[in-house]
């Protein structure tokens, strides 16, 4: 399920009209029929639709299923990709992709950039990746569930992903700005910053976990709960301070910076798409598991521990009672479309599967190709065991990590993207560097004159 951008520019019209029927068919057929796809996509019957067929094969957009009762194809991956890729294009969301910084057990993460050359982040949602691999337990569960289709269930997961964090955007809360979302992906914007679980040590451990355990209880009072609150899904950024020191402190000043520089750590949360209601069956249990999670983590990592035993859940509900706050995101993301069926049909194919969130299998990739870490959740499985500081209990080697996040070597930013530009084998468009002008070689009306561009 490897993501190749630069096969996008070589398909026809023809061919997305075929790759889209192939979606509309999957809707009703795990295996489209040709005749379906020749219906749908209103092409010629013969050479015309065949070929189209034969392109997208090849290209691994669609699959044909050995030893099927009816000639049929099937919506693979990269065409949903494709699709999704061509929708943020056209609507000058994304016009070059960049190089994978992430992969998940249920989501791929890669750099892209706009139109004007910002650097974004697009999060694409594979639900079913692992559930294909065992035993037809996918198909098994379609009987079960009509609609439960790996697509259906992806888009969910962008959906769910996005409506929350348009809603944690508006009201103020430390999340990534939400793009655009389609289909299985969502774009966001570009975190400056580190996950937690990278990071060995803070200026002031005490601040950061009080900032912490604050945004857990602000989720509870607008009646949200993360679902997966830990240190792979909370990226820290860092924001100079300026410094308020008179002259006759310059001294002292200087001894201080040389131990730890004058910066202030910002807590960016981020993957939603295990974000439950505190109104949910088991709101307490996931909220006290969030808590315990963080405080776990600095008592390991940081070696802090905090004299109040608490927050639980019902203390949570107490000061949103008392804090008179009217506000619940949690309604207001299912009057904006993301429904309560929704929310159990994408968390009972979560259960299903075995997932709780992509922060248990996501590895980060430091390949000196990407700028910046961002949506980067860490590899989680095994818990402890997988540690990149690697120290259990306080015992171990010495991590050879700096100490502190500041310190972290920059990684080589990216050079070029691949354009997501339509292109023709007789033509060519001019490959555009990041922060270059997108515009192409040969103007669009031309193009669309020779009938190849879309």
């Amino acid at each position: 399920m490897k993501l190749d951008p630069k096969g996008i520019r070589y398909l026809t019209a023809e061919d997305w009209r075929v790759l889209t029927a192939v979606e509309m068919g999957s809707k009703n057929h795990e295996i489209v029929p040709v005749p379906l796809i020749t219906q749908i996509s209103s092409l010629r019957s013969g050479t015309g639709v065949h070929k189209c067929i034969s392109n997208l094969a090849k290209a691994n957009l669609i699959s044909k299923i050995k030893n099927a009762k009816y000639d049929g194809y099937r919506l693979a991956y990269g065409g949903l990709d494709y699709l999704a890729l061509n929708a943020h294009r056209k609507a000058n969301c994304i016009y070059s992709v960049g190089n994978q910084i992430g992969v998940g057990k249920e989501s791929d993460i890669f750099v892209v950039a706009s139109p004007s050359g910002q650097q974004r982040v697009l999060k694409i949602h594979r639900l079913g990746r692992i559930s294909f691999r065992s035993v037809k337990s996918n198909r098994d569960y379609l009987r079960k569930r009509q609609g439960g289709s790996w697509m259906y269930m992806s888009r969910l997961a962008a959906m769910k992903e996005h409506a929350f964090m348009k809603a944690l955007w508006d009201n103020g809360f430390p999340v990534p700005e939400p793009v655009a979302q389609n289909r299985h992906t969502v774009v966001m914007s570009l975190v400056d910053g580190f996950p937690l679980r990278q990071i060995s040590s803070v200026p002031d451990p005490p601040a950061l976990y009080a900032e912490l355990i604050s945004l857990a209880m602000r989720l509870a009072q607008y009646g949200l709960i993360h679902g997966d609150f830990n240190e792979f899904n909370i990226m820290i950024e860092e924001q100079p301070e300026a410094s308020n020191s008179s002259p006759n402190d310059t001294e002292s000043s200087k001894e201080n910076d040389d131990r730890s520089p004058n910066v202030r750590l910002n807590p960016i949360i981020i993957d939603f798409p295990q974000m439950v209601s505190t109104s949910h069956a088991n709101a307490e249990y996931y909220f006290d598991r969030d808590i315990a999670c963080i405080k776990k983590f600095f008592e390991r990592r940081f070696k802090f521990t905090s004299d109040d035993p608490g927050p639980t859940f019902a203390d949570a509900m107490k000061q949103a009672q008392r804090s008179h706050n009217q506000r619940r995101l949690d309604v207001e993301v299912e009057a904006s479309g993301f429904s309560k069926k929704m929310a159990k049909e994408l968390e009972s194919y979560m259960q299903e599967v075995g997932v709780e969130g992509d922060g248990g299998g996501l590895s980060v990739k430091h390949d000196g190709a990407v700028g910046d870490a961002t949506e980067l959740e860490g590899q989680r499985d095994g818990g402890e065991d997988n540690e990149d500081l690697g120290e259990e209990d306080g015992e171990g080697e010495e991590s050879d990590r700096p100490a502190s996040p500041h310190l972290y070597p920059a990684l080589s930013p990216m050079d070029v993207m691949t354009p997501l530009d339509i292109h023709d084998r007789q033509f060519a468009f001019e490959a555009a560097a990041v922060g270059e002008p997108a515009l192409p070689a040969k103007p669009r009306a031309t193009a669309q004159a020779a009938g190849w561009a879309i």
